[in-house]
């Protein structure tokens, strides 16, 4: 592609990602953030908690002074203290929607663009409970959004079988979802993300094409899954390149050209597309940032 890639999206990152040490809402938030904010490459940065009041303030400042915008990732707060928004126990359930109305607040209070979670784990003998536990909530968390003002209120889309095991899931449930919750809240819709797709045993074609109404936000990010016994297999989301892992350049350009050829990318109202790259172990974050952004440009040059 000759032209810009800043003309059809805006690249960021997840920060919490991007430095590991900031997935419990603490540790140098305002110092890693400083680089990301600092570093003109990007536009965007998504930012998960922050427990203290002080550096909320501090980094919403920081990002509105870099003229950048930011999203929100509710993910963690389902993940790391293992609740479920789908869960058939309605105390569990509960308890769930309120950590994520608590993120919709926080959300609101740093002004992103939208807000993420993710659908929890299910039992395939009650597989059909667990999506309409799942409708409730998403409706919930809908209506509670929608009276603070118009922020989107996205569902990332994970693997169902290997590490999140998540309900949402399948491209065909996805789809039954996606339309369900569209046809009746206009701030709904979904986030797609490059490295879950070979997770999900779908091409890109088979993943993207029967949501692409509802697409409205993206990641890329690389996956292993050939290799069980790799400590990067699954869910973890090492850097491009990463031995024995499905992403590379090629695959990072047919993803964004299909993603062009649907209109998600687009000139009229550019959609954040961001990085979701971890150190493995011990690698440098910079480093990897800095090879996530070599191989974008690379693979822009090939869409």
């Amino acid at each position: 592609m000759e032209r810009s890639i800043r003309r059809y999206m805006k690249v960021g990152t997840i920060l919490h990602v991007s430095y590991k040490e900031l997935g419990g809402g603490e540790g140098p938030i305002l110092e890693r953030l400083k680089k990301i904010v600092t570093d003109p490459f990007f536009e965007a940065v998504e930012v998960a908690q922050m427990k203290d009041a002080g550096v909320r303030k501090a980094a919403t400042e920081m990002i509105a002074r870099g003229h950048m915008v930011t999203a929100y990732g509710g993910q963690g707060r389902m993940l790391g203290a293992g609740l479920n928004i789908n869960d058939l126990c309605e105390a569990g359930r509960q308890k769930a929607l309120a950590s994520l109305k608590e993120g919709i607040d926080e959300a609101y209070e740093i002004h992103a663009a939208d807000f993420a979670f993710l659908a929890g784990r299910y039992e395939d003998e009650t597989k059909e409970a667990s999506f309409q536990a799942l409708l409730a909530s998403t409706r919930e968390l809908c209506a509670y959004a929608a009276q603070k003002g118009n922020m989107p209120v996205l569902c990332e889309v994970f693997d169902y079988d290997i590490a999140k095991r998540s309900l949402v899931g399948p491209v065909e449930l996805v789809r039954r979802y996606a339309k369900t919750i569209c046809g009746e809240y206009e701030n709904f819709g979904l986030m797609v993300d490059l490295s879950h797709i070979p997770m999900l045993h779908e091409t890109l074609e088979e993943n993207l094409l029967p949501v692409r109404d509802y697409i409205r936000h993206a990641h890329m990010g690389n996956t292993v899954i050939k290799n069980p016994d790799c400590p990067a297999y699954g869910d973890e989301h090492p850097r491009f390149g990463f031995p024995d892992s499905e992403n590379d350049v090629e695959e990072l350009a047919a993803y964004l050209r299909l993603l062009l050829k649907i209109g998600f990318l687009n000139e009229k109202d550019r959609p954040i597309v961001s990085f979701e790259v971890k150190p493995f172990e011990d690698e440098d974050p910079d480093v990897v940032l800095a090879g996530a952004k070599r191989t974008l440009e690379l693979a822009w040059e090939l869409v």
